[in-house]
This record gives structure tokens, C-alpha cells and sequence, in this order.
């Protein structure tokens, strides 16, 4: 799947893309031709962070268990 970050993009570009309703189409032109067609969705429900670990405390698990393995390869 190709992303876009909209935060790469000019802000007036990157509203439009933001303001597309569910269902709605967006027509991709180039040269006077449809190069694309983007159709809204309903947005991403965030999942929510399990409450009982913090994430700066995941990443030093994981970063932990990535560095024990190194050292154990080498």
C-alpha cells in the first residue's frame, strides 16, 4: 500500500485531502486526464495504550530484547 504523510504537503493540498467525507470521490488530473481517483473513508479509530504499561516503557523493553540479542549473535 503507498502512503502519503500529509504533513509533507502543501497545507492547502493536505486540507483538501483531510476534507474528503466518507463516500466522496477525489479526482487525481493531470494533463486534462483522471491519473486517479481517491474515495473517502470513515476515519481510523485509534486503538487505545494499555493503560498498564507506558510506552516509553515498551520501547525500553523492546530496545532491551534487540540489544541482548545482538550481543548474543555477536
Amino acid at each position: 500500500m503507498k502512503r502519503i504523510d500529509l504533513d509533507d504537503l502543501p497545507p492547502k493540498l493536505a486540507q483538501l485531502l483531510a476534507s474528503v467525507e466518507e463516500g466522496e470521490e477525489l479526482l487525481l488530473v493531470q494533463n486534462g486526464g483522471v491519473a486517479g481517483r481517491l474515495t473517502g473513508g470513515a476515519p481510523i479509530a485509534e486503538t487505545p495504550a494499555d493503560p498498564e504499561e507506558p510506552t516509553h516503557e515498551r520501547a525500553a523493553e523492546v530496545f532491551e530484547n534487540f540489544r541482548a540479542a545482538m550481543e548474543d549473535d555477536f
